[in-house]
């Protein structure tokens, strides 16, 4: 049975840590992927579109302090450095290199898995 992919399922990191990033491409929402020490591991099509940030130029960079330093606070950058495990939606506003932009980031990280995961959706 295949499970559902949506941005608010409850099982939602179990679901995206094995994907392969073609098939995170293939997702409606913005999907980061960190090693636990914020390095980008994947940052799929969606949010590069969204973004205007080509893969390559992420990739392999710091997300909180060279990729997005607009999330190096307590919110975000904070809590991934932190806390263990990880399950939160939160309202925010994208401020850099673009207009402002609001957005919901739901942070994923658990301790099993390899990545950390930050899942962005546009809000209109």
């Amino acid at each position: 049975m295949m499970m559902s992919l949506d941005f608010s399922s409850p099982d939602l990191l179990e679901q995206i840590a094995d994907l392969s990033d073609i098939k995170l491409d293939d997702l409606p929402y913005g999907v980061i992927a960190m090693s636990k020490d914020g390095i980008v591991v994947a940052y799929n099509k969606t949010e590069a579109q969204s973004a205007g940030l080509s893969p390559a130029r992420v990739v392999g960079r710091h997300f909180f302090t060279s990729v997005a330093p607009c999330t190096n606070n307590y919110m975000i950058a904070h809590r991934f450095e932190n806390e263990d495990v990880i399950d939160s939606v939160i309202d925010y506003v994208f401020t850099l290199r673009m207009a402002p932009t609001p957005v919901e980031l739901r942070m994923l990280k658990q301790p099993s898995v390899e990545r950390m995961f930050l899942i962005v959706k546009r809000r209109r």
